[in-house]
């Protein structure tokens, strides 16, 4: 007679095999770096805000230049191989 038992339950969420997985790409990092460069060049943080962005803007930069230098290097091995074999 409450207002609890009258209420519908809610719908069960999709089960996970349904969903498409996401997928975030070298360049959506990139991008990301990007959009706290712009917000915070245009006030978009608070002070105390400041130190977190900071962070994960520190991690963020680090970890796109591994990806990048470990993604030229097997680049270039590979292709010089790919050369040597074509000739």
């Amino acid at each position: 007679m409450t207002e609890t038992e009258n209420t519908a339950p809610a719908p069960a969420p999709a089960p996970a095999e349904s969903q498409e997985p996401v997928n975030i790409t070298v360049a959506d990092l990139q991008g990301l770096v990007n959009l706290i460069d712009v917000a915070s060049s245009r006030g978009a943080f608070r002070g105390g805000e400041l130190a977190a962005v900071g962070t994960l803007y520190s991690k963020l930069a680090t970890f796109l230049q591994q990806i990048l230098g470990s993604q030229e290097a097997p680049v270039d091995d590979a292709g010089a191989g790919a050369t040597d074999s074509a000739e």
